[in-house]
Parts: structure tokens; C-alpha cells; sequence
């Protein structure tokens, strides 16, 4: 699998730098220029980062090699701006008052109050990716993703972004996308929070500094979260979802190790978004009723109540999904704990699409 990092720098009034990958595999040449062939966008969950994808493109863009029937271009896979490769360049704009004003304080002890200050919520990781898709050459953009025949993927806070982009103005066209397990409460936010002040917590009391990458993958195999996840996400977080501390470079002092490239911060902030789990519920009604949408869940229920499922799945909400798929050897964290099967599910997922999309054949008289 082949890759290419992209960084576009604040433009047009936007504030913030956004980071993203390309990967493709060398068979996906000959469709550069078939305006059928699919080009994936890939959204990660709160406290991942873009990379945590490769695993389970790998095993898709290895089902398409074989089956021919399904034309894919390239997958883009792009950071939230408070994440990854973004978070450390936003670094220095994510300490002002817009983007962190009495963050801490709040997110530990006013669980259930509006934020006084702006965070990263999804509406702004939503606004980040739209900046992204939209941006003009003269920005240094590599593609012109309103030509390109889309399809979306999110997974968690990434398929309520997802869900936002679908509605968003002026449309970018996706022509069809997969949620996995999305953070959503069609009934009302209030059915998570529970689930929102265990993971603040969770945020707060984990570990966020060692002297080493190699120390801090030995801690990441101890912790009962981390350590069912594949092998290979944990490699891929090692090298992108920690970084140099801050203080190595600010304070010139190299035994300050490495830190979360997403801060505790910045998670827990992420994790309070009053409307977070409900909003992006209007807009995932209004494309079902537009285009294909295939929803993946996790068949264990770790993070997400199964009534949070129960409600996305009610007939009587009008929303009907393409396909639903129930992965049970997984709980929440589907493309952490099991990417090879979430890349056969999510192939599937694209041929089911290009099925449905094709025109239909008119009878002969």
C-alpha cells in the first residue's frame, strides 16, 4: 500500500492546519481517470488519529485487487484537528481561548453544561474536513474532490461527522458512505451521559507521558482497553498517536519523552459536545432518504448502550439503512479490535452500493 501526506496550511480565514494521507494500491492506476471509480474518505473516532485506518484499507484495497467488479481510485484518511499530525501543528492555536478556555475545569466538573469556551466538537472536526474537500489549488489541494465520486466513512465521533457532512452547504456529493458505530442517541443525549462522564474520566486519569515510544507500548499492552487491540494499530499509535513532549522542544530538554499527540484536554472537550450525539442525527435521516447508508456496529457492548443501537435501528424513526451489519467479535472500537473484518464488511458495503447506484435498464417493448 503506497501513501502520501498531505498538509494544508490556514487559508481562507480558517484558522487551523489540516493534515491527511493518501493511499492507494499500484493495480488502482488504471482508474485515475474513470469517473465510476470510488475515492474513499476515511473519518477516525475521538483520541485515534488518521492513520488508525491502514489495517483495515489494507484488507479492503486487498479485496479489490481481487474483485474487479469494484473500482476504487485511492482513500484519503484525514486528522481532526485537535488529532494527530494536526493536533501537534495546531498546537500553539488549541491553547487560546477559543479552543480551550477553562477546558479542564469543565469537562471534570460540568459534565452536563454548555462549554463556555469553543473546543474542537464535532461540528468543527464536521467544518475541518469540509475546509479540506473544498480547498482550491491555489491552497496547494492536490484534488478537486467535487469531481471525484465519493464515498464516506466514519467510524464513532468520525460517523457523526460524516453524518454532518451530508448536510452541509454548499452539498459536497457523496454518493453513498458506512457509519461504524457511530456516537449517536437518536432519543436524546442524556441516554449517554453516563458513557460521556466515564470516558471524561477515563481521559483525565490515563496515563498521557513516558520517557520512550518503547515504554509506552509496553504500557499500552497492560491497559485493559489498548490491549485487545490488533497488533498492528498499536504499532500504527505508537508512531502516530503519541509525539515528542512539548516541553522537549519549548524547554530544549530531550529526557521529557513523548505525549498523547491528542490531548486529555482536548478528548474530554471532544467528549462533552452537548449536541454532539443528536445533531447529526437530522442530517443522517435526511441521507437515508437520499443515497445508500450501510451501518456497522459492534456486537459487544462496551462503550454504546444497546438501547443507543435499539433507537438508530427503530423502524418507526423512518430512517432505513442500505445494510446494517453486527460484528460481533467487536465492541465500539470495530477498526481497532478487528480492521480485517471491518475491511471485508466495508468492501461489501461498496459493492452493495455500486449495485443499487447503477441506472436501471429500461425494458424492451
Amino acid at each position: 500500500m503506497l501513501e502520501e501526506a498531505v498538509t494544508y496550511p490556514p487559508h481562507d480565514g480558517y484558522p487551523l492546519f489540516l493534515t491527511a494521507k493518501r493511499y492507494w494500491i499500484p493495480e488502482f492506476d488504471i482508474y485515475a481517470e474513470d469517473p465510476e471509480a470510488w475515492t474513499l474518505i476515511l473519518l477516525h473516532s475521538t483520541a485515534s488519529h488518521k492513520e488508525s485506518w491502514e489495517p483495515t484499507l489494507e484488507r479492503l484495497f486487498h479485496c479489490a485487487g481481487r474483485d474487479k467488479s469494484v473500482k476504487i481510485r485511492e482513500a484519503w484518511c484525514l486528522d481532526c484537528p485537535n488529532h494527530g499530525a494536526s493536533g501537534h501543528l495546531n498546537e500553539r492555536a488549541l491553547q487560546t481561548p477559543e479552543y480551550y478556555l477553562n477546558c479542564g475545569y469543565y469537562a471534570l466538573y460540568c459534565i452536563t453544561q454548555p462549554m463556555p469556551s469553543s473546543p474542537v466538537t464535532c461540528d468543527k472536526y464536521a467544518e475541518a474536513i469540509y475546509h479540506f474537500l473544498v480547498a482550491s489549488p491555489d491552497h496547494g489541494a492536490k484534488v478537486d474532490f467535487r469531481k471525484r465520486r465519493l464515498y464516506g466513512i466514519g467510524h464513532s465521533l468520525g460517523g457523526n461527522t460524516m453524518s454532518l457532512l451530508q448536510t452541509m452547504e454548499p452539498r459536497i456529493q457523496f454518493d453513498s458512505i458506512t457509519i461504524v458505530d457511530p456516537m449517536l442517541s437518536p432519543a436524546g443525549s442524556h441516554h449517554l451521559n453516563k458513557l460521556r462522564a466515564i470516558l471524561i474520566k477515563g481521559a483525565y486519569e490515563r496515563r498521557d507521558v513516558w520517557p520512550d515510544r518503547v515504554t509506552a507500548m509496553k504500557a499500552l499492552k497492560r491497559r485493559d482497553r489498548t490491549k485487545k487491540w490488533d497488533p498492528r494499530i498499536l504499532d500504527v499509535f505508537i508512531k502516530h498517536g503519541i509525539r515528542p513532549h512539548p516541553g522537549s522542544y519549548y524547554l530544549e530538554n530531550p529526557y521529557l519523552g513523548v505525549t498523547l499527540a491528542c490531548t486529555r484536554d482536548q478528548e474530554a472537550a471532544m467528549y462533552r459536545d452537548p449536541e454532539g450525539a443528536t445533531k447529526p442525527v437530522k442530517s443522517l435521516d435526511i441521507a437515508c432518504r437520499e443515497k445508500p447508508i450501510h451501518l456497522v456496529l459492534g456486537g459487544i457492548h462496551d462503550f454504546m448502550p444497546q438501547r443507543t443501537h435499539e433507537a438508530l435501528l427503530d423502524k418507526k424513526s423512518g430512517r432505513v439503512f442500505a445494510s446494517t451489519t453486527i460484528i460481533e467479535e467487536s465492541g465500539h472500537l470495530v477498526p481497532l479490535e478487528v480492521p480485517d473484518i471491518l475491511g471485508e464488511v466495508l468492501f461489501a458495503n461498496i459493492r452493495k452500493s455500486g449495485d443499487m447506484l447503477k441506472p436501471k435498464e429500461r425494458s424492451k417493448l
